[in-house]
């Protein structure tokens, strides 16, 4: 935002007294930065837009990345990198990656009532549904991104992960609010869980899913 803010009254000046009253509120900007020069045709503007990128991106952090590579030279972490430079692409370099079913759910904690509960038996023939569900989804990746929004509020895995770990819990008859079983699932971005009814048939869970997903917007529960 700071780059845009001083970027655009600069780079869109006209004139030469544009560029002087855009100029004005930024001197002291311009000093620290090193880019204070006379503006004598709009030729200057260009190069005065060009010191302003060289700092923005390379002067202003070339301290700090200096420190970071001299951090990197304990053990000879830096020297192992200049030779093997792909295998430590992915330690800093993120790229998104398609989404599968095995990593939605893998992404998951389940929190099952204890064994041998009546609860715990339902739970369980739900959680088949749910990979059922996400196993269907797989035919369309766009699909797989939307239960993760459904349930985290993001489409791709951050780098760092989530925190918290997204998770599963199950509504119960009597729980909380609910005098009756909700048909839908519901979600707390705020938490990364989703709450999940105890459907009977994988056609009804898929049904009430396919419904919640379609009309969910922004945060908060269907």
């Amino acid at each position: 935002k700071t780059q845009v803010y001083i970027f655009n009254p600069i780079s869109q000046s006209t004139t030469l007294e544009d560029l002087e009253k855009s100029k004005e509120p930024l001197l002291d900007y311009l000093a620290n930065a090193g880019c204070l020069r006379p503006m004598r045709s709009l030729r200057d503007r260009d190069l005065l837009v060009h010191d302003i990128v060289m700092f923005q991106v390379i002067h202003r952090v070339q301290g700090p990345f200096q420190r970071f590579c001299e951090g990197l030279k304990t053990l000879g972490v830096l020297e192992k990198m200049r030779r093997h430079p792909d295998s430590f692409r992915p330690l800093f370099c993120y790229e998104p990656h398609m989404l599968t079913a095995d990593q939605v759910d893998d992404l998951f904690n389940i929190h099952l009532s204890p064994e041998g509960s009546n609860r715990r038996a339902a739970e369980e023939m739900v959680v088949t549904f749910w990979r059922d569900y996400l196993q269907d989804a797989e035919e369309g990746p766009s699909k797989l991104q939307k239960i993760l929004a459904f349930a985290t509020g993001a489409t791709a895995v951050p780098p760092i992960g989530f925190s918290p770990a997204p998770s599963i819990e199950f509504i119960h008859r009597g729980d909380g609010d609910f005098s009756s079983t909700p048909i839908f699932p519901l979600a707390n971005t705020c938490v990364n869980c989703i709450r999940l009814p105890l459907h009977v048939s994988y056609q009804l869970f898929k049904e009430k899913f396919d419904f919640a997903l379609g009309n969910t917007y922004g945060f908060g529960r269907v």
